[in-house]
């Protein structure tokens, strides 16, 4: 059977089409590294802040804030009275690499735009069954901490159990609903002062202690490996045009 000859002087379209669309997305990658450097970056810079902020009143926090990215990383203070023996849903988390619940509970403010705020109490390791107790005085609790605007959920974030009380991210009507907590402000307040002292187990973990920051490393990768296909590309284009 006779083979036609290969047209060496022929431009390889297939080759170019498929480098095109591997350095795109190499290249995009690249770029969202660099987006996300930038606001790791500002993220690190408002938490420096916050070593030496004084916390100020909740309410004037949230009544002078246009939006709720005004009020993310903001230290405030606020009186939850019955704090310790609040009702709270649970929401797993990580500290440290070691998997536990978030207890969540609902405290009533003065603010002339919202009637309540959720208050993350602390972090409780996974292998712990016990849980601050209900019953008893409600005294006042004043807790300092930080505000945090929620995150949104990923396509990968598992579907709450509202009967069990357990959430699998920050879904603040949600929660707020549960608890019966209404008109909740938008934020989250991460506590930085314990609400029951008297139950260790119960650890406040307003921020991680160290968060890293390799975006540029990342983006220098993907930018390298864009450069490395395009000089796999050119050595394959030579040697078809040499052939």
């Amino acid at each position: 059977m006779r083979t036609e000859p290969v047209d060496r002087t022929r431009f390889p379209m297939g080759l170019t089409l498929a480098t095109v669309i591997g350095l795109a997305i190499l290249v995009a990658l690249g770029m969202w590294q660099l987006q996300r450097l930038t606001w790791k970056e500002a993220l690190l810079t408002r938490i420096a802040k916050l070593e030496t902020a004084a916390p100020i009143s909740v309410a004037t926090a949230l009544d002078r804030a246009a939006s709720p990215a005004d009020l993310d990383m903001v230290r405030v203070r606020v009186d939850c009275p019955g704090l310790s023996r609040a009702a709270y849903v649970e929401l797993f988390g990580l500290k440290d690499g070691t998997a536990g619940r978030r207890l969540i509970s609902a405290c009533p403010v003065a603010s002339s735009r919202y009637r309540s705020l959720l208050v993350d109490r602390g972090f409780v390791a996974e292998d712990v069954s016990a849980r601050p107790g209900q019953e008893g005085p409600l005294g006042p609790v004043s807790v300092t901490g930080v505000l945090r605007v929620p995150d949104s959920p990923s396509v990968f974030t598992p579907k709450a159990d509202p009967a069990g009380r357990l959430w699998f991210n920050r879904d603040i009507p949600a929660m707020a609903a549960t608890l019966g907590a209404s008109q909740p402000a938008p934020v989250m307040l991460m506590a930085e002062t314990a609400s029951n002292p008297e139950f260790s187990a119960l650890s406040p973990a307003p921020i991680p202690a160290a968060i890293s920051n390799r975006h540029l490393e990342y983006a220098l990768t993907w930018f390298g490996l864009a450069a490395a296909l395009l000089g796999v590309y050119g050595a394959l284009l030579r040697k078809h045009f040499r052939s």
